[in-house]
């Protein structure tokens, strides 16, 4: 039997889970959303229309990245540090310069957007007649870099349930909006329910910042400057990273575009949804409570060892069965959720759980260089991740057809996997534990194992070989999350269960 996990352990588990909980339940109700959203838009639209949605998604993301210069991310930094430090004024100070900051990006944002629609269209889709569509883009550059600035004060605090009903609220009302629009005016009703979305993302994180009561402090010009010095200072290294990440996004669904037409690139943004579905709500809750956390503790090499080697033992413990259940059922996730019509998709999704698998195990490690604000390293990391999944994209692609696009994104997590610790190795020391080793060697093999065989049998031994694979995983998950919690914290069967197993 495995040693339990001692009391101030258990404590540290139980964070993890409750976190996960709160923000992977908000993002579980996403994804019933985001479902309908998506069912919605494939029947209405078609493999072309989400290639279109596609393409001015990468296109508002692009510009919101460099417009917002980062400061979600070095806010929320900002903002735990303040937290940490229990200085009121500190709070305030940072807060009121954030939203300022917000709003003068914003503006200049949507503004450059607007500018140069014209150009942006024409290099995107071959003409300028997309301009006006691009063009009202920037209304959603300026409600997301507001909205930024709000929830960035309420994660720095730690306040997850608020973010959980933001997130909730956020993806109801864009649900409720952007459908209707899509069914009134097809393609040209893209662009509005994207703003649309925006906005009512804008609208729930403000009522909520409302609630947090913070004073207004008198600040000198000095500090002002020295303050936004700050927040642009680590912002700009998260803008880069957010630009080449969202650049290599749209870089490859062009390339899917121009080897296979708008189609593909639709049946690529199909798969990439819902390959990311699962593995979402794990790696959301870990950039919103986790990331504040190890902040708090980044000058304790040993403590926060710890702690990424607790949070990735959990989140391969919750998101690995259901990538490989979504591997395994991949034909029927793609009927239920698309139509017949993106069948195609169906190896690109599989490929696309297998990154996600990696993705899952690495992303830990990722927020030490973070949390320790290594800007330099974080920075030439993105750089070179960009130019691998790009340039593994650009050969695959012409090797063997869209799939290729999905398999350069395994084929970016492998390399970034060993990257990424030995940079973490050099900067604090992690290795990663006895538990976290022994959990790769169950995950990995399976993924491989199942993914192997869904190519070289026949549907049916394949198919029940990855449901079997996908229960025995989800079995042995379970039972090990009932270990690591505190006994007072399980519900009295599973106290009795785990009672009786030790």
């Amino acid at each position: 039997m495995e040693a339990r996990a001692s009391p101030d352990r258990g404590s540290s588990y139980s964070q993890i889970l409750k976190s996960t909980a709160l923000i992977g339940g908000s993002s579980v109700i996403n994804v019933l959303f985001s479902i309908i959203r998506n069912k919605a838009m494939a029947l209405l639209l078609g493999p072309a229309g989400l290639g279109l949605i596609g393409l001015y998604s990468s296109i508002a993301d692009i510009a919101y990245a460099l417009a917002g210069l980062g400061i979600q991310a070095s806010g929320v930094r900002q903002i735990a540090e303040a937290v940490g430090s229990g200085d009121a004024d500190r709070i305030a100070r940072t807060a009121t310069v954030l939203k300022r900051t917000s709003l003068v990006l914003g503006l200049l944002g949507a503004l450059l957007l607007a500018a140069v629609a014209y150009t942006v269209a024409d290099f995107t889709f071959g003409g300028p007649g997309y301009a006006g569509g691009v063009a009202l883009l920037s209304a959603a550059i300026l409600f997301r870099l507001l909205s930024d600035g709000q929830t960035a004060l309420i994660q720095g605090m730690r306040d997850i349930a608020s973010l959980a009903r933001i997130n909730v609220l956020a993806a109801f009302f864009s649900t409720v909006i952007s459908i209707p629009l899509i069914y009134l005016f097809g393609t040209s009703g893209i662009v509005p329910s994207l703003v649309a979305a925006a906005a009512a993302t804008l609208a729930t994180s403000w009522w909520y910042r409302r609630q947090i009561r913070l004073r207004t402090p008198p600040m000198p010009v000095r500090q002002v400057r020295e303050e936004t010095a700050a927040l642009l200072k680590l912002g700009v290294v998260f803008m880069a990273s957010g630009f080449l990440t969202l650049g290599a996004a749209y870089a490859i669904r062009l390339i899917v575009m121009k080897a296979e037409g708008i189609a593909a690139a639709g049946l690529y943004q199909a798969a990439w949804t819902l390959g990311g579905f699962y593995a979402s709500f794990v790696l959301q809750a870990m950039g919103t409570d986790f990331y504040p956390r190890l902040t708090a503790v980044a000058q304790d090499d040993a403590e926060c060892n710890r702690l990424v080697n607790e949070q990735a033992q959990i989140s391969m413990l919750v998101a690995g069965p259901g990538l490989i259940a979504t591997l395994t059922a991949a034909p029927l996730v793609i009927r239920l959720l698309y139509s017949p019509e993106f069948y195609a998709a169906v190896d690109m999704l599989r490929w696309i759980c297998l990154g996600m698998m990696l993705r899952v195990i690495a992303w830990p490690m990722g927020f030490i260089v973070l949390a320790k604000g290594a800007k330099k390293v974080f920075f030439w990391v993105e750089v070179a991740a960009t130019l691998v999944h790009v340039g593994l994209a650009w050969l695959l692609v012409g090797a063997f057809g869209s799939a290729g696009a999905a398999a350069a994104f395994f084929g970016l997590y492998v390399w970034h996997g060993l990257l990424i610790y030995g940079i973490v190795r050099h900067l604090s020391g992690f290795r990663w534990s006895a538990a976290n080793r022994k959990l790769a060697l169950i995950y990995l093999p399976a993924s491989g194992l199942v993914f192997g065989a869904l190519f070289v049998l026949p549907p049916w031994p394949a198919a029940i070989l990855g449901l079997m694979t996908a229960t025995l995983s989800g079995a042995y998950a379970l039972r090990r999350l009932i270990e690591l919690v505190p006994l007072a914290s399980l519900p009295a069967t599973m106290r009795a269960w785990r009672s009786r197993s030790a």
